[in-house]
């Protein structure tokens, strides 16, 4: 039986893409192999990679003058990245919004000159402080923001305004679920794993100048120009992963692209925001202004009684829906392919506790 399975990641897949997958699993397109066994030299998953980016770059209107890559590594390989791609003058500012953020600023200390320039440290990261252009330094390479913060559950809304300063973005778990303007950004990565596929790859936007001044000691498989210049093939890549990417992407630009999912996420999250607001048992705690789309987090009246909600609604087909250890209480992730039915279903089963154990 399937269940609802509200984790922040790896979380769940479309099911019409999973069966497409399991169809093709002993043999993809005719090849007589799996895509888990097949050469990354062949032609048959050369044309997988190729697709895959050529989807990509139509689902979020990506410029030419961006490369995309798929890498290794998740995200948080990222955090070392780009301070060792970006490092004309080995200058970096970060504002910093909760648990990736910090720690994509503390590893970018080690090879950069990071500055913390805002946090939400102080207000428990329930908002995003709204930065100011003059808050970055002039010669900073880049700055750097989590667009969503998975654990908290708060988001951006809009690129900041850097003054023309590189803008880098970690967009792991908002990644397609909304609209961007990929031209405000010079780097967005993203790991797979929340709305775009299995664990395993990671993708990499970034605009071509710069890739052009990496440091002398950035190994060359954090290299994004090396990736680029092998279309994402320089060793083997994360094939499988890459492989159900583009059905992910083949299955969105179906469903009618990101706008579409777009609006569907803002349905799905107003329904479960404006039932925890209007109940006396449930609250989130975060600023409504700065609210997540895709990560909500909640708490009952209790400790005991969130243990309570996330063993019986388990027991219900509700699955991980316990918080993160930093924050308690419960957190429903509803990635694009939570279907309104599962938000629903969380509701319901909402209901159903408050009712039992006020």
């Amino acid at each position: 039986m399937r269940v609802y399975n509200f984790s922040a990641g790896p979380s769940m897949l479309p099911l019409p893409v999973l069966e497409k997958v399991q169809s093709e699993l002993l043999d993809y397109n005719g090849s007589g192999m799996s895509v888990m066994e097949m050469s990354h030299r062949s032609k048959v998953y050369e044309q997988i990679n190729a697709e895959a980016e050529s989807l990509l770059r139509e689902l979020m209107n990506i410029p030419a003058n961006y490369d995309v890559i798929f890498v290794q590594g998740g995200a948080s390989t990222q955090f070392e990245a780009l301070p060792l791609n970006i490092c004309t003058n080995k200058k970096a500012d970060y504002i910093v919004t909760g648990v990736f953020a910090e720690k994509a600023f503390k590893e970018a200390a080690k090879f950069t000159d990071a500055k913390c320039v805002a946090s939400s440290k102080d207000k428990g990261h329930t908002c995003i402080p709204v930065p100011d252009a003059s808050m970055f330094r002039p010669d900073a390479d880049y700055v750097h923001i989590c667009y969503n913060n998975t654990i908290v559950g708060t988001r951006f809304r809009g690129a900041p305004d850097t003054s023309g300063i590189p803008l880098a973005a970690d967009m792991s778990s908002m990644i397609l679920s909304e609209a961007v303007d990929v031209s405000k950004f010079g780097v967005i990565y993203a790991g797979a794993q929340k709305n775009v596929g299995p664990a395993g790859v990671t993708i990499v936007i970034v605009k071509k100048e710069l890739t052009l001044n990496p440091s002398p000691s950035c190994p060359t498989m954090l290299k994004w120009a090396t990736e680029a210049a092998e279309h994402s093939l320089y060793n083997t890549p994360p094939a499988f992963s890459t492989y159900v990417a583009m059905e992910v992407f083949r299955h969105l630009k179906a469903m009618g692209g990101v706008k579409a999912m777009q609006k569907l996420n803002e349905e799905k999250a107003a329904l479960l925001y404006g039932y925890i607001d209007n109940s006396k048992f449930y609250t989130n705690k975060v600023v409504p202004e700065f609210r997540s789309l895709m990560n909500v987090p909640f708490v009952s009246p209790s400790e005991e009684l969130d243990a309570k909600f996330v063993s019986e609604a388990a027991k219900a087909g509700l699955l991980s829906l316990k918080g993160h250890r930093l924050v308690g209480g419960m957190r429903a992730s509803i990635y694009n392919a939570m279907p309104m039915e599962g938000v629903k279903a969380l509701i319901g089963f909402m209901e159903k506790f408050e009712l039992q154990n006020k």
